[in-house]
């Protein structure tokens, strides 16, 4: 395992351990979360993150880390609730709901590995900031898809977005000091 494929499953690992105590905290109030919504709560968290980076000023106190992990993790609860909708169902359990987030998790993760092949590690050499814009612009995308009800000419859809955006914040974890 390489180093990225490490500090990769280490964030995982702590982005779920938050979305556990959430849930033990707030059951699954998330599962009222229209799609639209979802893309909303990512785009208010991506957007307050851009604004810490220009102003640099942060008048809540919440750190730059606990943002990206909130996409981190609304970005998996919007492909939990897209594979349930997939599927028409309900999950029927927290249990369950943790197997599909883990499922698309695993996803996510294999995904970064098949890029990174591609792409080598090019997005150590990047700046915080664009991050930040690379994931505005996810946000952008998905809109734009929503409002086409979900229809694509030719570009991904939807669920490889939000994989994208989970990505990149997870990218922007690893360089920002813990």
């Amino acid at each position: 395992m390489n180093l990225t494929q490490q500090e990769y499953q280490e964030i995982t690992a702590d982005c779920r351990a938050i979305f556990v105590k959430k849930n033990a905290d707030y059951g699954t109030s998330w599962r009222l979360f229209r799609p639209s919504s979802l893309t909303d709560q990512l785009y208010i968290k991506a957007q307050r993150i851009r604004n810490i980076e220009e102003s640099g000023q942060n008048a809540v106190g919440d750190d730059l880390r606990g943002e990206f992990m909130g996409l981190v993790n609304y970005g998996l609860i919007a492909l939990v609730q897209l594979h349930y909708a997939a599927q028409g169902k309900e999950p029927g359990s927290l249990d369950e709901i943790l197997q599909t987030y883990d499922l698309w998790s695993k996803k996510t993760y294999d995904l970064m590995i098949l890029k990174n092949t591609d792409y080598g590690e090019v997005w150590r050499a990047m700046r915080p900031s664009s991050f930040t814009d690379m994931i505005l612009v996810k946000i952008a995308r998905i809109k734009q898809i929503e409002d086409n009800k979900g229809k694509t000419e030719v570009s991904e859809g939807a669920d490889a977005n939000y994989q994208d955006i989970i990505n990149y914040a997870i990218f922007a974890l690893i360089m920002l000091p813990r």
